[in-house]
């Protein structure tokens, strides 16, 4: 009897185990993509990401830095007063309606030979938004004005 309970409660370890690690892997595999830090310019120029790192750059884009390619590809200029990042749109949807130069956006992608690759954008939806973490570095290098002042 004794030794059929401990091969049960054996059996029973075992399966919870695999599951918790199917578990884990399932959670990995769903955040692959999903989490992605948020650098400012000066963080991307005093400490380069890895090559194959995937997050996402924010500020503003600088006036003058818009350059149109082939298709819908693009390269502009993120700043956030203190640094500049040379950006290049590489993805496949057009431009955001709201992208223009001088207004806050976050690029989502690669930096790779001191170039950020976009694969994707987003932009203001209205008028006064902005994205949180670009005001919140732009207000750190002093280059936050407000748009209801």
């Amino acid at each position: 009897m004794k030794s059929l309970k401990k091969r049960r409660r054996a059996q029973v370890l075992i399966a919870a185990s695999v599951a918790l690690l199917i578990a884990v892997g399932l959670i990995g595999y769903g955040f692959r993509d999903g989490i992605n830090l948020y650098r400012s310019p000066t963080q991307v120029s005093a400490q380069a990401p890895g090559a194959d790192e995937y997050f996402q750059l924010g500020g503003l884009v600088k006036d003058g830095s818009i350059v149109n390619r082939d298709g819908v590809a693009f390269d502009f200029v993120i700043t956030d007063g203190a640094a500049e990042i040379p950006v290049s749109y590489i993805g496949r949807d057009p431009r955001p309606d709201l992208f223009k130069e001088g207004q806050g956006t976050i690029a989502k992608g690669y930096y790779r030979g001191g170039r950020f690759e976009a694969e994707s954008l987003l932009a203001k939806h209205d008028e006064t938004y902005m994205p949180r973490e670009v005001v919140d570095t732009l207000k750190e290098s002093g280059v936050y004005q407000d748009p209801n002042s």
